[in-house]
């Protein structure tokens, strides 16, 4: 319960909705427990009307003495106006009050449908918004250990789950007991001995469908987990499409995502036949109580020994026939709660995940690059796996550091510790002598820009593209920045110019294009700090020609550390640093490194870097 609760927290402030919902439900509850109750003075007027009953005034009910005596209430008024303004007239009065609570009665159920329903979406709001939130707050290595798909499963799915199950849950939980005790006061007051009888069954059913939904929830778990390797397998398969078909694979990739679709139906089934058994098992048990009643009360009725009137007891079996809805409604609701909670649970871990970066209290603001950014005996790992060794590093404010050295060096890590995407584990990274950790990440950010080795692209405009990073950005700003990434030229050439939509991840681009897009939403930035994985390996001539060179004009004036492919590029930085296992293993000048005949020396002889 107490994961219920606290995913009912996001309902808040739920007293906007809860007391015109309690309101609208008791009304509700009252009229719609009177519509059964007025069959007994309509049943009263039709047997006298048989002809079988007497006619004669003197057989007029008795005014009952207390008020809890509604059978007797209903009796008398129906007595009195059969014999004070006739049958035909009284069964008119009698059919108007009826088709009046039925008009009120469903007029304020449609009300609190309409106040749910605006809770449903509230609650679906805060909570899919929270756990977004959360998710954007995390730090990189987060997404690096976790499945995109069990994300994106948890954002969207499980989250809808949590919507429907909890908030039905807390309308069935209010409604139906409360429709309830309505059913049993009417049934006592018409009664008591016969509803003490009918209750006494009420337990049986109760213990028959607690054993029905006793699993539900382990396998609503596990049926979420199974959606959750769906997405990720669909979400592969998408984004891979092109690789799968070249190796292929397309065989591979259907059977893997169809073998968890089946296993995930076959979830769903012992789920469904589980939660769908409990409703006829309540409907059948309430079959056989009405029957038993119908036996022992009828004996009665016949016999003359009840306290009941033929009327009154057709209208207590009419009544006590509807207490099982009520109790079936709960019980469908019990059945349904164990996957909202599920669900919940998966969401709310997703929520109370944190950040490994996060900001100090007091973090400080920075506005300016002045000095340099300096490591000092720097170790990086993730997990157990070591990643970064005593690292130190001089980044001087103005030059542009290359990183060269074999894959899985650590070279990208070492670029994503200075906008602080990850913290270090051990050491520390000094921007203009202050712990990065000690600076607030969105001023450290903002002095930062960085092209990465994959285009990511946004489906949207090429404008908004662009103008990502700087939402107030003019035209004409962003035309400047196009022309200095060389990317202006192609841009007003297609359809709608900067207002052409790019596709999803940019698709309707080719490489070289996305990456100028990418350069040119860099420019407009200006951050006095660029972080660089140059990308022009897999391009065409023409187009690495003129990424190259917006990538030169982008470097100018600028403190830059380069990941770097190119000769061009690695001949004309300040600093060459060269890093093999975590370790860096030479640093220095082009001229430097060669007459060092090391590691450098051998790369450029095996002719690693691009001419």
């Amino acid at each position: 319960m107490k994961t219920y609760f606290r995913l009912l927290s996001f309902a808040k402030p739920i007293e906007k909705y809860a007391i015109p919902y309690i309101i609208c439900t008791i009304v509700t509850v009252i009229f719609g427990t009177l519509n059964l109750a007025l069959l007994a003075p309509l049943l009263q007027v039709l047997f006298k009307g048989t002809g079988d009953a007497d006619l004669a005034p003197a057989d007029l009910a008795q005014k009952p003495d207390g008020i809890d005596d509604i059978g007797g209430w209903f009796t008398y008024y129906a007595d009195k106006l059969y014999y004070d303004i006739g049958p035909y007239e009284a069964l008119k009065y009698v059919c108007i009050v009826i088709v009046a609570s039925v008009f009120i009665s469903n007029l304020f159920r449609y009300f609190s449908q309409r106040i749910m329903e605006n809770l449903r979406i509230h609650t679906l709001l805060n909570l899919r918004k929270s756990v977004f939130n959360s998710v954007m707050d995390l730090h990189l290595g987060y997404f690096t250990n976790s499945r995109k798909g069990d994300v994106m499963a948890k954002i969207a799915s499980d989250v809808q789950v949590v919507q429907f199950s909890v908030t039905s849950t807390l309308q069935v939980a209010f409604k139906e007991p409360l429709q309830l005790i309505a059913y049993i006061v009417v049934l006592f007051a018409l009664s008591a001995k016969l509803t003490l009888f009918s209750l006494a069954v009420i337990p049986v059913s109760a213990f028959f469908i607690s054993r029905i939904v006793k699993k539900l929830r382990e396998q609503a778990r596990e049926g979420q987990q199974s959606y959750a390797n769906m997405i990720s397998y669909l979400d592969e398969a998408l984004s891979g499409i092109k690789i799968i078909k070249a190796f292929n694979a397309v065989s591979f990739v259907k059977d893997r995502f169809n073998g968890e679709s089946e296993y995930y139906s076959k979830i769903m089934r012992r789920m469904v036949r589980r939660q769908q058994m409990g409703s006829p098992v309540s409907e059948l048990l309430g079959v056989l109580m009405v029957a038993v009643i119908l036996l022992y009360g009828g004996g009665l009725v016949l016999s003359g020994e009840g306290d009941l009137k033929a009327s009154e007891f057709i209208t207590y079996i009419a009544i006590f026939s509807q207490v099982m809805r009520p109790a079936k409604a709960l019980t469908d609701a019990f059945s349904n709660i164990h996957n909202g909670i599920a669900a919940g649970e998966r969401v709310l871990d997703l929520i109370d995940e944190r950040s490994a970066v996060t900001d100090k209290q007091n973090a400080t603001v920075v506005s300016h690059f002045k000095e340099s950014i300096s490591f000092r005996n720097v170790d990086f790992s993730y997990g157990d796996k070591r990643i970064l060794n005593h690292i130190n590093l001089e980044i001087p404010k103005g030059k542009t550091v290359a990183l060269v050295g074999p894959s899985g060096g650590g070279k990208s890590t070492l670029v994503d510790l200075m906008p602080r995407f990850m913290d270090v584990s051990d050491g520390a990274i000094l921007f203009d002598g202050i712990d990065v950790r000690d600076i607030s990440q969105e001023s450290l950010r903002s002095l930062i820009g960085t092209v990465n080795q994959e285009s990511i692209l946004f489906n949207d405009t090429i404008f908004n593209n662009i103008a990502f990073a700087k939402s107030d950005a003019t035209q004409e700003e962003v035309e400047h920045a196009a022309r200095i990434a060389n990317a202006h030229d192609f841009i007003v050439k297609t359809e709608d110019g900067y207002q052409t939509n790019i596709g999803d991840r940019g698709a309707k681009l080719s490489g070289g294009q996305r990456q100028r897009i990418c350069i040119a939403r860099a420019v407009l930035r200006n951050p006095p700090i660029m972080l660089l994985d140059e990308a022009t390996s897999a391009l065409d001539t023409e187009s690495e020609k003129l990424v190259q060179d917006s990538l030169y004009k982008l470097m100018e004036n600028r403190t830059t550390v380069v990941i770097a492919h190119r000769l061009s590029t690695i001949q004309n930085a300040d600093k060459i640093v060269v890093i093999e296992g975590g370790n860096i293993v030479e640093e220095g000048s082009h001229q430097q490194l060669i007459a060092q005949d090391g590691l450098y020396k051998r790369l450029i002889d095996m002719q690693q870097f691009v001419d």
